[in-house]
């Protein structure tokens, strides 16, 4: 039996990235943001590097708690051309 590895989106790697750098400006830790929002350090360095897809829900929580709006995670995305 094969194991192919999910290669990340470019969406979910953008969406990391926006994580981490509104982490980052807000002086949190990967280990300070974790916690805040319920979940293990591990946990949130797959959301950052884009291997494991966030939730909105949680995306929100971090917005929340980054006080940043959520709409943050994706102005630049052109969703004309992710969607066809």
């Amino acid at each position: 039996m094969s194991h192919s590895k999910k290669v990340p989106s470019e969406v979910d790697l953008f969406v990391g990235e926006r994580l981490k750098e509104a982490r980052l400006n807000s002086g949190l830790t990967q280990s300070d943001l974790a916690l805040k929002l319920g979940i293990t350090f591990q946990q949130f360095q797959k959301y950052e590097s884009g291997v494991n897809r966030i939730t909105a829900g949680r995306l929100f929580e971090a917005a929340k708690i980054l006080r940043i709006p959520p709409g943050r995670f994706y102005p630049d995305i052109d969703f004309e051309a992710k969607c066809d």
